[in-house]
C-alpha cells in the first residue's frame, strides 16, 4: 500500500523530468565511447574464434538485458543462450560446453549468485568477459575481460533504479553484436534467413510461385470471346483485369476495368466488339521464379495493378494483384 502523499506536476515540470531522463541517458551512452578499448577488441574476438555460442548471465535488471542482447545476437549471426544464474547453480549449467563464451552482467560485481557461477565456468574452461561498473570487484578481477558499464548517475533521482547503467550495457551488447556481424560479414540475406517470418525475410525470399492466383482462377478470356464474356471474366475474378490469349493459348493483351470504363466513355454499343479489338497489347509480364518485392517494385514503377505470370512460351500460369503483395508487407524501401 503506498501511504506517499500525491503531488500535482504541472505539464511543464512533467516535460522537463522527462527531457531529464532522456539527456541523462543520452550522457551515459555518449561516455562509453571513451570505454572502447582494447579489452573490447579482445572481447569481439574471444567471441569471434570460439566455436560455440555466447551464454549470458544477469540477475534482475541486467537479466533482462542480457535476454535482450542475446535476442540481438541470434539474429545477427551469433549464436547465443540466457543462463539464469540462481537456476544454473541448480543444474542448468549442464547446457554450458568449454567452446562457449560466457558474458556475465553486474552493475556491481559483487552479487553473491553471479560470484558463486564465476568458478563453476573456470571449471569447464569458459572464458569469461564481464560488464560491470565496478573495475575492482571481484568479478571484474576473475574474468578474462574487463568491460566497463560505469555510469555518472542513474536517471532515478534516488540512485536506485537501474535506468543509465542498463541502457548503457544494452548499448554495450548492441555494439558488440554488430562488430561480430561484420566480421562474419553478415548479410541482409543471412538476416532474412533467419527472419523468414518478418517483413526483410519475405522481401528477399518470397517468390511469386508461392503466392500467384493458378489454375482456374486465373482471368483469361481469348481474342475472338466478345465484351459480354469479358466483363463476366473480369467481374467474377475480381482482379479487376483478365489475360487475353490467341487460340494457341499464348498471352496477346490485357483488358483492366479501367480499360472497360473508358470504352463505355467512349460507346455504349459494346455487344459486337471482341477482347482483340479492346485489349492492351503486350502487357508486362514476368516469371514465377521472380522475387515478390521485384513484382512490388515493377507494378510501382510503371503504375499497375496486376501482373501476369507467364511461362517460356508466353503461356499464363499464374497472375497477382497489387494488394496482395502490399498487405505481405513488401513495400519496397
Amino acid at each position: 500500500m503506498n501511504n506517499h502523499k500525491e503531488i500535482t506536476l504541472t505539464d511543464e515540470q512533467i516535460i522537463e523530468h522527462a527531457k531529464k531522463v532522456i539527456r541523462i541517458e543520452s550522457e551515459a551512452v555518449q561516455n562509453l565511447i571513451d570505454s572502447i578499448d582494447a579489452d573490447f577488441v579482445k572481447a569481439v574476438e574471444i567471441i569471434y574464434k570460439s566455436n560455440g555460442r555466447v551464454v549470458l548471465t544477469g540477475l534482475g535488471k541486467s537479466g533482462l538485458i542480457a535476454r535482450k542482447i542475446v535476442a540481438t545476437l541470434n539474429s545477427t549471426g551469433t549464436p547465443a543462450i540466457f543462463l539464469h544464474p540462481t537456476d544454473a547453480l541448480h543444474g542448468d549449467l549442464g547446457m554450458v560446453r568449454n567452446e562457449d563464451v560466457a558474458i556475465v552482467i553486474s552493475k556491481s560485481g559483487a552479487n553473491d549468485e553471479i560470484l558463486n557461477l564465476v568458478p563453476m565456468f573456470k571449471r569447464i574452461g569458459v572464458p569469461i568477459i564481464a560488464m560491470t561498473a565496478n573495475k575492482n570487484s571481484k568479478l571484474a578481477q576473475q574474468s578474462d575481460v574487463f568491460l566497463s558499464i560505469a555510469v555518472k548517475e542513474e536517471a532515478c533521482p534516488y540512485d536506485l533504479a537501474p535506468t543509465s547503467s542498463t541502457t548503457a550495457t544494452l548499448v554495450l551488447g548492441d555494439a558488440i553484436s554488430v562488430t561480430l556481424l561484420h566480421l562474419r560479414n553478415f548479410t541482409e540475406e543471412d538476416f532474412a534467413f533467419l527472419h523468414p517470418a518478418g517483413s526483410l525475410g519475405k522481401r528477399l525470399s518470397l517468390k511469386i510461385k508461392e503466392i500467384m492466383i493458378t489454375g482456374d482462377r486465373i482471368p483469361i478470356v481469348k481474342e475472338t470471346d466478345l465484351m459480354t464474356k469479358v466483363i463476366y471474366e473480369i467481374s467474377s475474378k475480381r482482379l479487376g483485369t483478365t489475360c487475353v490469349v490467341n487460340d494457341d493459348g499464348v498471352l496477346t493483351g490485357i483488358i483492366t476495368d479501367g480499360d472497360l470504363r473508358r470504352l463505355l466513355e467512349k460507346t455504349l454499343d459494346i455487344k459486337n466488339l471482341c477482347a482483340a479489338d479492346v485489349m492492351t497489347k503486350n502487357p508486362k509480364v514476368i516469371k514465377s521464379d521472380t522475387l515478390a518485392s521485384f513484382a512490388l517494385q515493377m507494378m510501382e514503377n510503371y503504375k499497375i495493378t496486376s501482373l501476369i505470370i507467364a511461362d517460356d512460351n508466353l503461356k499464363p500460369i499464374g497472375i497477382i494483384h497489387l494488394h496482395e503483395l502490399i498487405n505481405l508487407g513488401l513495400q519496397s524501401r
